[in-house]
C-alpha cells in the first residue's frame, strides 16, 4: 500500500528564555499518530535537535521565504537597543522608558477587562544586563495587559528616597476601572540601593512577580496598593544580603511585602531581612510557604503582620516563622496551619475593639528555648478582649514553651465531695470557659449524686453529695459556637 505523507505541525511556547516543542508526525493512512515531547530547550542556544522515529522519514523543510517588509514584528523590545547600559556604568533610565513605552504603544489583539489593551505578550528584554537607573521606571500611560519583564535594576545615588525602581502606577490615567492587567515581572533582580523600594503595583489585577530577588530598600520591598489577584511566588526579599545571625539586626528596617488589597496570595516566598516581613492590610489573603527570618522578635522585629482588625480573612499555612512571630489586630476569620515556629516564635492577638471571631489556630509546630514562652499571647493594652466566638486554639505540639490552646484538658483525684480543676496555666483567655464535659469515676460502694457547682476564673468544681474515692475527668472549650461578650 503506498504511503502518504501528512504534515508535521510543530507548537512553541516561549516563556522565560525557555522553549516547548510538541512534534505531531502523521504517516500513513491507517498509522496512528506519532508523538514525541521535548522539553527545556534554552533559547540561547545556537542549535535546537528535534527528535524523530527514524523509521518514518521526514521530508526536508521547504525553503524559507524572504520576509516582506510587512511582515509582523515580533513583540519583544531590547532595552540595549535603545541605547541602555548592561555593565551599570551609565544611566540607563531614559532608554528603559523608552523601551517600555514603545511596548504600551505596540499594537493590541483585544481587550482584557474592559479598557485594558491586550498587548499581545509583549516583552522588555533587559538582555542580562545590570541597568543604572537615577528615578522610577513608571508606566507612562495606563490601560495595558498582558506584558512580561525580566532582567537586573540597580538604584543610583540619586535616585528619589520614596520612589520604586518599577513603579505599576501610571503618570498619566485613562480613567478605566483599573490600570492595568496580567503584567509578569519575572526573573528580576533589584537593588534599591537604600533608596525607596523595589516594587509598586497600584489598582492592577492579575499581577505576577515570580522568580524576583529583591534588597537593599529602605521603605517596602513589594508595595501593593487596591486592585485584585497579585500573585507574588519563588521570590526572595531582604534589606539586607544575610543569611541570620546578622550583627546589624537590631538594625533592620523597612517592610518586605506590603499587601494593602484584597485577593492576593505569596506563595513560596523568603524573607531573609526588613523589620516586618509582611504587612496586611486587606482581606481574602493567602499565604503558603512563606520562610520569615527577617528580625527577630526580641529585637522588635515581625514576621507577619495582620493589620486588618475586624474583618481579617486570611490563611496562614504551610509556613515557617524563624525566631520572629505573627501579630493579628482583632482577628475575624483567620486560618493558621500546618506551620513551623522556631526560636520561641509565637502568635499574638492585639486587641482594637475587644474581638476575636472565626479564628483557626490548628496542628502547628512550636519551638522554643524553654524560657517558658507562650505560643499564643494577648495584648490588651488597649481594651480586653470582650467578643469572642468561634476560636479554635488546639492540636498544636511544643517544645521548649508553653503549651496555650482553647481546649483544656485535666484529672483530679481524691477522696472528698469536692473536686477543682484549674486551667489558667493552659487556655488563652482569661475567665473565659463557654462548654464543659467531664466524667466522674468512683469505686466505693454508693452512687452518688454529682454536678457541675462552678466555673469561675478558669477553674472548673465539680461537687458530690457525699465524699467519696474518685477520679475527675474535665474538658473545658472556649471557644465554642455561641458569642461571649462582657
Amino acid at each position: 500500500m503506498a504511503t502518504s505523507t501528512l504534515p508535521i505541525f510543530f507548537f512553541f511556547m516561549l516563556s522565560s528564555g525557555i522553549i516547548t516543542c510538541m512534534i505531531v508526525g502523521v504517516y500513513g493512512d491507517h498509522t496512528a499518530p506519532h508523538f514525541s515531547r521535548k522539553h527545556s530547550y534554552h533559547s540561547h542556544l545556537p542549535n535546537l535537535f528535534l527528535e524523530r522515529d527514524s523509521a518514518s522519514p521526514i521530508p526536508p523543510p521547504a525553503p524559507a521565504s524572504t520576509p516582506s517588509s510587512a511582515s509582523p514584528k515580533p513583540l519583544v523590545y531590547h532595552v540595549t537597543s535603545y541605547g541602555a547600559d548592561p555593565t551599570g556604568k551609565a544611566d540607563s533610565t531614559d532608554p528603559i522608558l523608552a523601551a517600555i513605552s514603545d511596548a504600551l504603544k505596540g499594537p493590541g489583539n483585544g481587550f482584557l477587562m474592559e479598557g485594558i489593551v491586550n498587548l499581545g505578550g509583549a516583552r522588555v528584554d533587559l538582555d542580562g544586563g545590570n541597568y543604572l537607573i537615577s528615578r522610577p521606571i513608571q508606566f507612562p500611560v495606563a490601560g495595558r495587559g498582558n506584558l512580561i519583564h525580566g532582567g537586573s535594576l540597580t538604584a543610583s545615588g540619586d535616585f528619589p528616597d520614596n520612589g520604586y525602581l518599577i513603579d505599576l502606577s501610571p503618570a498619566s490615567n485613562n480613567g478605566s476601572g483599573y490600570n492595568y492587567e496580567f503584567v509578569t515581572l519575572r526573573d528580576l533582580f533589584l537593588d534599591s540601593n537604600f533608596r525607596g523600594g523595589g516594587i509598586q503595583v497600584i489598582n492592577s489585577l492579575r499581577t505576577n512577580i515570580d522568580n524576583c530577588y529583591i534588597t537593599h530598600f529602605n521603605t517596602q520591598g513589594i508595595q501593593v496598593q487596591g486592585g485584585h489577584e497579585t500573585y507574588i511566588r519563588y521570590s526572595y526579599l531582604g534589606q539586607h544580603i544575610t543569611a541570620g545571625g546578622d550583627p546589624g539586626e537590631r538594625n533592620f528596617s523597612g517592610t518586605a511585602i506590603a499587601l494593602s488589597g484584597n485577593d492576593n496570595s505569596i506563595t513560596d516566598v523568603v524573607i531573609f531581612s526588613a523589620a516586618t516581613g509582611i504587612l496586611i492590610s486587606g482581606q481574602a489573603n493567602t499565604l503558603s510557604g512563606v520562610h520569615c527570618y527577617n528580625k527577630a522578635t526580641s529585637f522588635g522585629g515581625t514576621g507577619i503582620y495582620l493589620k486588618t482588625p475586624g474583618l481579617t480573612q486570611t490563611r496562614i499555612v504551610n509556613s515557617y516563622l524563624d525566631f520572629t512571630g505573627i501579630v493579628a489586630e482583632d482577628p475575624v476569620q483567620l486560618t493558621i496551619s500546618s506551620s513551623f515556629f522556631l526560636g520561641d516564635a509565637y502568635i499574638l492577638f492585639k486587641s482594637i475593639n475587644g474581638v476575636v471571631n472565626g479564628v483557626n489556630i490548628v496542628d502547628n509546630m512550636f519551638s522554643g528555648s524553654d524560657k517558658g514562652i507562650e505560643i499564643v499571647q494577648l495584648d490588651q493594652s488597649n481594651r480586653a478582649f470582650n467578643q469572642i466566638d468561634q476560636v479554635v486554639i488546639d492540636r498544636n505540639n511544643v517544645k521548649g514553651m508553653k503549651l496555650k490552646a482553647t481546649v483544656a484538658r485535666g484529672s483530679v483525684e481524691g477522696n472528698g465531695s469536692s473536686w477543682t480543676t484549674d486551667f489558667n496555666s493552659v487556655l488563652v483567655f482569661p475567665d473565659l470557659i463557654k462548654q464543659v464535659q467531664y466524667t466522674f469515676i468512683t469505686n466505693g460502694r454508693s452512687f452518688p449524686v454529682h454536678a457541675l457547682r462552678n466555673v469561675s476564673g478558669n477553674k472548673i468544681v465539680i461537687q458530690s453529695d457525699v465524699a467519696v474515692p474518685a477520679s475527675v475527668h474535665v474538658t473545658a472549650d472556649q471557644g465554642g459556637v455561641g458569642s461571649f461578650s462582657s
